[in-house]
């Protein structure tokens, strides 16, 4: 298997930017401790503050349940609706999950795959991904 590259550009509230580079032999375990790294350096968004969680309205607390917990890898409906109600202890339709993901795609934030019965979604990154060692 020919070395990979990852390349992770994340820019901050703050306005800073924040650029990652990993080359080599990448699996899942590897990528999510770099996106720990990225997480400690303040780059990647948290939930936000419990005192704020009351006035989100359902659309925000599920894009930030994306944001927090599914930073990488494929998700489906049925795993966003238990995260969401796990995390917020309240309850929410697999339909509206399923119609805020649908929206989330449209505006640009979620990449979407498989067919109506087998959907799956995963958070849409600044990463590029590339064979070495052309980098073309």
């Amino acid at each position: 298997m020919p070395a990979r590259k990852v390349k992770i550009e994340v820019t901050a509230d703050d306005g800073n930017k924040l650029t990652v580079v990993f080359e080599g032999k990448i699996n899942r375990n590897k990528l999510l401790q770099v996106l720990d790294f990225v997480e400690l350096l303040g780059g990647m968004p948290e939930l936000v503050e419990d005192k704020t969680l009351n006035s989100l309205s359902k659309f925000d607390k599920l894009h930030n349940i994306v944001n927090s917990k599914f930073p990488i890898g494929w998700f489906t409906s049925q795993e966003i609706m238990i995260s969401y109600e796990d995390t917020f202890s309240e309850p929410i339709g697999l339909s509206t999950v399923s119609t805020y993901l649908s929206r989330l795609t449209r505006r640009g934030f979620l990449v979407r795959s498989g067919s109506f019965v087998e959907r799956r979604y995963k958070l849409r990154r600044v990463i590029q991904q590339e064979n070495s060692p052309t980098n073309a």
